[in-house]
């Protein structure tokens, strides 16, 4: 069996492209349920989001697998496979692996380790679970992942230092009051990065918006999307009063602030602190500004120095997630490499039953006379000795599947043991179980029976 990934993201396809390979909230539902009846697949799981979109498969072979996933795609989203061929990644075994851990901790995320794309990994997986289109691999693999996700972003800073202009205001603001609850945030101009600072600050317990803008109908239609109050630039002396934090990009030529204008306002407010980021270019508030006591202001330059030193922390920190994601992919790989054992163990014990129940046989017949006790003392006896001369060699066959060569292994006990015809039949039995719950779970009664479950 072989694990493969098949997608494609922000970093290999632009957004027109991505757009085309969106599955929607039930139609994902209905894709897991025609792709875990393809052939060749025996589980599949779909991640999608705004900046991905990803298909795992378990599959027989891998170049059948990745064959018809694509065949998959290209069917369920109605495009030409030479249409997106150049922008799908394809990863297989290892890699595939190594590329989920990555994914589930943020580091392939286009903001190096957020964590809403866990969260997200976490409800496919669930989603694929109670569609039953997961097995033992996955079931393994992913909840993996998502644990370990969660110990990468709880032991290191991969996620602690903020890595945008936007969120380096806010990390700024908490040092300062350390709570946004309660307090006033005043929008100096109606520039698009002001209002995302402003939207972050919203988000993060400013409970209060005030714009302030030479024209006051775009003020109004800003101040609208945080049920705030708008006023033109001649009321910013007033506005300044009620304000805790104040964002300003106004696109003027000249300062719009400065020391003398600010002084006797902030005599009016007791010199209760306020926090100004200046995002303008050229800059709005003028440097005098920190001549003020309880006044802090940060421009653009200060915010992306914070967003240099975060983003270089947050790549420290990934490089020691590296060495933790290859332990994880060194612990996966052993377990799934003894999954291939289970069966020959399974063939092994089958036979060796049947050559102990045969032999059992031939003692009733050449020993009518026997007591009921005594065939039983006699029938324990030997079944010890069938087990106990299993034992060494399943031990082994154990720890050699988890070397380099763990194939070559399996292959050489099956032959040695000449197990090839149960394992052949124990498989058609398991392909002609799997084809009945198959052809149950797409009935209409299955397919209702799924949904209530």
């Amino acid at each position: 069996m072989d694990i493969l990934v098949l997608g494609l993201n922000y970093k290999t396809a632009p957004v027109e492209i991505r757009e085309k390979f969106t599955f929607s909230d039930d139609g994902t539902e209905r894709a897991l349920h025609l792709l875990s009846q393809t052939k060749s697949i025996a589980e599949c799981v779909i991640i999608g989001t705004c900046n991905r979109t990803e298909v795992y498969v378990v599959c027989d072979q891998a170049n059948v697998g990745r064959d018809y996933t694509l065949r998959f795609l290209a069917e369920w989203f109605g495009v030409d496979k030479a249409s997106f061929r150049e922008h799908l990644y394809i990863k297989e075994n290892e890699q595939a692996i190594d590329h989920l851990l990555r994914v589930a901790t943020g580091l392939d995320s286009m903001v190096v380790g957020e964590t809403q794309i866990l969260g997200q990994v976490r409800d496919a997986f669930l989603q694929a679970q109670q569609l039953r289109t997961t097995g033992t691999v996955f079931n393994t693999l992913f909840k993996q992942a998502i644990t370990f996700a969660k110990r990468a972003h709880t032991e290191t800073a991969i996620g602690q230092n903020a890595v945008s202009v936007s969120y380096a205001a806010v990390e700024l603001g908490k040092k300062i009051f350390g709570s946004f609850a309660g307090k006033t945030v005043l929008i100096v101009g109606a520039g698009k990065m002001s209002e995302l600072t402003a939207k972050h600050l919203h988000a993060n317990g400013a409970d209060s918006v005030l714009v302030a803008n030479r024209t006051l109908e775009r003020a109004q239609l800003l101040a609208q999307k945080f049920k705030g109050d708008a006023c033109t630039m001649e009321q910013l002396p007033q506005a300044l009063l009620a304000a805790d934090i104040v964002i300003s990009s106004t696109g003027a030529n000249g300062y719009v602030l400065g020391k003398q204008d600010l002084a006797p306002i902030m005599k009016q407010r007791r010199h209760r602190p306020l926090f100004m980021v200046d995002i303008a270019v050229p800059r709005d508030l003028n440097p005098d500004l920190h001549d003020l006591d309880n006044v802090y202001l940060y421009d653009i330059d200060d915010l992306e120095g914070i967003v240099a030193s975060n983003v270089a922390e947050r790549s420290r920190e990934a490089e020691r997630l590296d060495g933790m994601i290859a332990e994880e992919i060194v612990a996966f790989t052993s377990w799934y490499q003894t999954l291939g054992v289970a069966p020959l163990i399974a063939a092994l014990r089958e036979k060796a039953l049947g050559v102990h129940g045969e032999a059992m046989r031939k003692i009733e017949n050449k020993l009518p006379n026997l007591t009921e006790r005594e065939m039983h003392i006699i029938r324990k006896t030997t079944k010890g000795i069938v087990n106990q001369l299993m034992h060494d060699p399943v031990v082994r066959l154990k720890e050699m599947a988890a070397g380099r060569k763990g194939d070559d292994v399996l292959e050489i006990f099956t032959e040695m043991f000449a197990l090839e015809e149960i394992l052949t039949r124990n498989e058609q039995e398991a392909a002609w179980t799997k084809e009945k719950n198959t052809k149950q779970s797409s009935s209409p009664e299955g397919v209702l029976a799924s949904q209530k479950s």
